[in-house]
């Protein structure tokens, strides 16, 4: 039976951040990939954006990765010419109930080493953006978006330069600890086995059911199966695009708020908002756009009738259900589950993106 250094399972955009890694390192990596493309998952349906690390704890895994990731991936599309823009986004307060959790937004981003936001009163923020409707805004110069699946490319494509093989139509059904290392067992055309010393479970999705179908794992140890998945519905918009920047709302429980981005060609949507759903389906309802011009005209009243139009939507890996604070991510080791070798990337959602290089080297070191 063959044997490999590394195994990755997932080739989203941490997956590869992390083979990209390894491979540079010098181990023997294979990429696991269940479906027939790379990157087809989360890191395909989500809002694009490079953030700046102003919304997570301080000292928290979701806070030095965002920030150090936002470095890291800016230098990275430098280097190897992957489309982004530092756009820069406004947070906005709409009122003066939310001025007190705008302070207090500025506070933890400058608890979390971020440096260069700046205050703005309501006639600064629209001489920035003549249409923002708010009381006060914070600008963070240093949000961007991304091209998120030329980036995936770039770094499937240094991975495999490196020498890792990326393997796709090969879903991980379960694995177990021997003497000679991880044995996994792959189904798909060509359902085979293979041995690893180091298996890196970035499954997304997926990656708590693998973490629990290795033999011998603590049960105790693994977050439960998510009962109900938190759906994200993205609504675009016709016509030009009322802001050059993003705009974001005070975050509610558990979200960012219904936000507008902007994609590389300039088109605006708007979302994601939190729907929590009992199975994994993507259709967008149309009559939700009700409830989204709702939430946009609380920072552009000028929104106008029957613009918004069904995008896309995704679905956040999270750990914890509706009404719950979100946890930070969860990185587990062998003495977490007790499995030698076994390394499990749980509840990587945003700002998983952005996060992608510091994670990788934090998982890999």
């Amino acid at each position: 039976m063959d044997c490999v250094d590394c195994i990755v399972v997932g080739a989203g955009v941490v997956g590869l951040a992390l083979a990209r890694e390894l491979a540079i390192r010098g181990l023997e990596v294979v990429v696991l990939e269940a479906e027939d493309r790379i990157g087809t998952g989360i890191s395909s349906r989500n809002s694009e954006v490079i953030h700046a690390g102003i919304y997570y704890p301080a000292g928290s895994l979701k806070a030095r990765t965002c920030v150090a990731g936002n470095r890291a991936l800016y230098a990275y599309c430098a280097q190897h010419h992957v489309d982004h823009r530092r756009c820069g986004k406004l947070i906005v307060a709409t009122d003066a109930t939310q001025v007190e959790a705008l302070r207090q937004l500025r506070s933890r981003a400058e608890a979390n080493g971020v440096g260069d936001l700046q205050w703005l009163s309501a006639e600064e923020a629209r001489h920035l953006e003549p249409l923002i409707h708010c009381t006060a805004a914070l600008l963070s110069p240093s949000t961007g978006i991304i091209d998120s699946h030329g980036l995936m490319r770039s770094l499937c494509l240094e991975a495999e330069t490196a020498g890792a093989m990326v393997v796709l139509k090969s879903p991980v059904l379960d694995g177990r600890v021997t003497p000679q290392g991880l044995e996994v067992r792959i189904g798909g055309d060509e359902p085979m086995t293979l041995l690893a010393r180091r298996v890196f479970n970035a499954a997304g999705l997926g990656a708590i059911s693998l973490a629990r179908a290795f033999e011998g794992a603590r049960p105790s140890s693994l977050p439960p199966l998510p009962r109900r998945f938190a759906k994200g519905n993205y609504f675009s918009l016709t016509g030009a695009a009322p802001f050059s920047r993003l705009v974001y709302p005070i975050p509610p429980l558990g979200a960012l708020g219904v936000h507008l981005t902007l994609d590389l060609a300039g088109q605006a949507r708007f979302g994601p908002d939190v729907e929590w759903i009992d199975r994994e389906e993507y259709d967008v309802d149309p009559y939700r756009a009700d409830s989204f011009c709702a939430e946009v005209r609380k920072y552009w009243p000028g929104l106008p009738d029957g613009s918004l139009q069904p995008a896309y939507a995704g679905i956040r890996p999270k750990l914890h259900g509706p009404g719950e604070p979100a946890p930070d991510f969860l990185i587990q080791r062998e003495d977490a589950h007790g499995l030698p070798g076994l390394v499990n990337l749980l509840g990587i959602e945003s700002p998983g993106l952005t996060a992608c290089l510091a994670l990788a080297e934090e998982v890999a070191g």
